[in-house]
């Protein structure tokens, strides 16, 4: 398999699915995770017996992968995601220094707000192309009498 055919397979895996939204889930879970294993003078606190600190960003990541893997569930598991987010304020170093929070809660948001059956958005260059045939078109038109005109019907 060569790389273009690699690129253009997963650009269609990616497609569908809420792609954006299940990567910035699973990164603000890693980053969340990443703080908590901070040097000792880094880390405000660990919170709640130090389990949910952990536990929190680890369902966050399952619920990134489970969005990218299972898109039909993608509302269930967006709205446990930002709820797990949202409690990793309290539980995980301010979220994660408020940058695994951000990257959890606009991740849920991406996912939340995905149409599957939306049709895929045309490239610029192909909107220009469209418009630009539909000037010429216009142009043909204006310059040339219709057939028949200004004969006597």
């Amino acid at each position: 398999m060569t790389f273009t055919q690699w690129r253009d397979g997963f650009r269609k895996w990616r497609g569908r699915r809420p792609f954006a939204g299940g990567l910035l889930l699973v990164l603000g879970g890693a980053e969340i995770l990443v703080t908590m294993k901070a040097p000792l003078p880094v880390i405000l606190h660990v919170g709640m017996q130090g389990l949910a600190g952990y536990l929190l960003p680890t369902l966050m990541i399952l619920c990134g992968l489970l969005i990218l893997f299972n898109p039909t569930q993608r509302l269930f598991y967006s709205i446990i995601a930002i709820m797990l987010s949202l409690g990793t304020w309290l539980t995980s170093n301010i979220g994660g220094f408020v940058v695994g929070l951000l990257f959890g809660a606009v991740g849920s948001c991406l996912a939340f707000g995905w149409l599957p059956d939306q049709e895929p958005r045309k490239s610029r260059h192909e909107r220009r192309k469209g418009a630009q045939a539909d000037r010429a078109a216009e142009t043909v038109r204006q310059n040339t009498p219709l057939p028949g005109a200004g004969e006597p019907a």
